[in-house]
């Protein structure tokens, strides 16, 4: 699983079920198993969410690398687009973040 940061304030967008709807509208299919939203999308075989507080959402993906490349094309928008609404930070700024809390050990 990967540990991503919301942005502060942004967590009253996906509090609730609002997170499942927005996953809903991005990949069209959502389960929920436990404290985990399940959906899978084109080259997404397994795309499983846990929100963790205010502060962080979890997400661990297994891909198909098998598909066709305007399948990966999407699905990796969408995975991107999902990720943004989600959190609040843009892919670059997810990096940044990722790379400063690697170098401090966290």
């Amino acid at each position: 699983m990967t540990d991503y940061d919301i942005k502060r304030g942004h967590f009253k967008t996906i509090e609730g079920d609002l997170l499942k709807g927005l996953m809903e509208e991005i990949f069209e299919n959502v389960r929920e198993d436990g404290d985990y939203l399940i959906s899978t999308y084109g080259a997404l075989d397994l795309l499983k969410v846990e929100l963790r507080g205010k502060k962080e959402i979890a997400v661990e993906t297994q891909m198909n690398t098998g598909v066709d490349n305007d399948t990966a094309s999407e699905t990796i928008k969408r995975y991107n687009d999902f990720l943004l609404r989600a959190t609040g930070f843009t892919s670059k700024e997810r990096k940044k973040r990722a790379v400063k809390k690697a170098k401090q050990g966290t």
